[in-house]
């Protein structure tokens, strides 16, 4: 039985890069030649990024695409690498514009493809054929669809070779590996990290292995890029369903592993598989130690995506630094910790900015917060500014309370326009559902680092960090306080936030139920929970649309994210 060394080339790719991607990837094939590997496989759009969205209209960005891609065979040459086989993920077009199966489809004239390139030449080209159109994706409309199976054929083996979507689809690609009696089976991946996301994506991966009893190569990039986190985790698995390597999930990893798929038979080439014949080196390399890599818990593996997301974007974007305005409460703590983790506490600028109304404890707490992250910190008192406002306009109540977190947000958006810091918003997912947040107040700056994660959910983040800091002989980044006292804007008299909204647990029950899992009121409240609990908080998240509309972009962590995922009208009134 022939052996194979495959090398997984796990990267982070930034979209548009060409030269820098192009770069990550000859410094992946010198360490997977090095290695002694045969074939070096990379993620989905690894030359581009992803996604590209409408850059797949843009004909300049295709040709710049396409002139990466044909200049990587020389580059690979001219380095020593040329007989390395090497499947890169890239845009390919401008294509003539076609209409995608209907009449009133868009017009597209990109493709989502994998090269082939050996020996100084591109062997072959896969363009996918399934285009999702859900959730963060949407490529059918920026698109067209492939037709033809590739099947390399190297060392005597059928290696298939897919993109993505391709394999969550019964039928169609997959469907082919199996006519081809494929050995081994590549997917090219852009795959984001969801919570429980891996409970569908390895069953996927085992499943296909074992249906089309082919060892199944899936390779992922890893990185934040703008709302979306891809967290790695590439696997190889068996046609056993057994996990033969896997990458570690959130940086960027070469996963090397030998597989012994079986030999190719003298089956004819089926309908619509393209095989090309492609040559393996000769030298046999020595024995590779396994490398498979075990998952953290689930709350590490949210606090890695969340510190990921930031990072990247500030990085990614040039920012030198964050600003974010810290009360002493659970939602800036968390912020705080994660932007510290993300990029240094030396780079994090807080801001404690205490009105008449906030209490003594909670100007402790955020002074407690600097000094156990480290972060630059300074007190600016808004009460004469909000007095100011007030006088001139006579204001009370909520138009009052509104006027001193906007105050706050012009500060903390002062200081970065300033210094040019990235300025960060607190909001979490309960509280931008139910439009709990002063638009232009609280909710002013470019990334919220939390607003896919609902309120509850920050509580046990912001245990599980301390436990982790704890166990490493750390200071615990979070002050108990922050975490044990009842949440609260401090925006008038002994205010929190129960007083006008149910219990948090509650409240994030509903939620899930009313904006993930898309029920109706009338199914909820079926479901045993009160009617007028329900039509009260649907209420006001039907009513803060218009507000998340406007709002900063945050790491999507959930399969119900606002923003990509839920796009519903702001003018309508509830049909139940």
């Amino acid at each position: 039985m022939p052996r194979l060394r495959l090398a997984l080339a796990q990267s982070n790719p930034i979209v548009g890069d060409f030269a820098g991607n192009t770069d990550k990837l000859l410094a992946a094939a010198h360490e997977a030649w090095d290695a002694g590997a045969d074939l070096l496989l990379t993620g989905e759009m690894t030359i581009s990024g992803y996604p590209i969205e409408d850059l797949a209209a843009q004909p300049s960005f295709l040709r710049a695409a396409r002139a990466a891609i044909d200049a990587l065979p020389a580059r690979l040459v001219a380095e020593g690498l040329g007989d390395l086989v090497v499947v890169v993920g890239h845009p390919d077009g401008p294509f003539e514009p076609r209409l995608l199966d209907t009449s009133n489809a868009p017009t597209a004239i990109a493709q989502n493809c994998a090269t082939v390139i050996q020996g100084g030449s591109i062997r072959a080209r896969y363009a996918k054929h399934h285009l999702p159109n859900y959730s963060v994706f949407d490529e059918y409309r920026v698109f067209i669809p492939g037709d033809e199976l590739l099947v390399l054929r190297m060392k005597g083996v059928d290696v298939a070779v897919i993109i993505c979507e391709d394999l969550w689809r019964d039928g169609g690609p997959v469907g082919r590996v199996l006519d081809a009696d494929a050995g081994l089976l590549l997917v090219l991946n852009a795959s984001p990290y969801e919570r429980d996301k891996d409970e569908v994506r390895l069953p996927l991966v085992t499943r296909r292995a074992v249906e089309t009893d082919t060892i199944v190569a899936y390779v992922n990039l890893v990185g934040g890029q703008d709302d979306l986190v891809f967290d790695g985790d590439s696997v190889v698995v068996d046609g056993q369903g057994v996990i033969l390597a896997r990458a570690p999930q959130f940086r960027e990893h070469l996963l090397l592993v030998d597989v012994d798929p079986a030999s190719a038979g003298a089956q004819d080439v089926p309908d619509n598989v393209l095989r090309v014949e492609v040559d393996a080196r000769g030298d046999e390399a020595g024995v590779l130690e396994p490398d498979i890599a075990e998952l953290p818990d689930d709350r590490e593996q949210l606090w890695n995506a969340l510190v990921l997301g930031l990072r990247d974007y500030v990085e990614k974007n040039g920012f030198p630094s964050v600003v974010l305005g810290v009360s002493g409460g659970i939602d800036s703590s968390v912020c705080a910790a994660i932007a510290a983790d993300a990029i240094g506490a030396d780079r994090v600028y807080g801001i404690s900015m205490p009105s008449r109304y906030s209490s003594e404890g909670s100007v402790d707490d955020a002074a407690d917060l600097a000094q156990r992250i480290g972060f630059h910190y300074w007190v600016e008192p808004i009460g004469d500014i909000v007095a100011v406002i007030e006088k001139q306009f006579g204001l009370t109540g909520v138009p009052a309370e509104n006027v001193q977190a906007r105050v706050r947000g012009m500060l903390w958006m002062a200081e970065s326009n300033r210094n040019g810091h990235l300025a960060l918003t607190n909001g979490n997912k309960t509280e931008v559902s139910v439009g709990y947040s002063t638009i232009y107040g609280d909710t002013a700056g470019g990334f919220a680092p939390i607003k896919d994660v609902p309120k509850t959910l920050v509580w046990e983040l912001a245990k599980w960090r301390n436990e982790h800091a704890a166990a490493r002989g750390e200071t615990p980044p979070i002050p108990e306080a922050s975490i044990t006292k009842p949440p609260s804007a401090e925006l008038r008299p002994d205010q929190t936030d129960q007083d006008t909204l149910p219990p948090y647990p509650l409240l994030d029950a509903i939620l899930e139920l009313y904006v993930t899992q898309r029920l109706g009121r009338e199914d909820i409240i079926d479901a045993g929970y009160d009617r007028t609990t329900v039509e009260f908080v649907a209420k006001l998240v039907d009513r803060a649309e218009w507000k998340r509309r406007q709002g900063a972009i945050g790491p999507k962590v959930s399969g119900m994210a606002f923003g990509r995922d839920r796009r519903l009208p702001i003018t309508s009134r509830p049909a139940g």
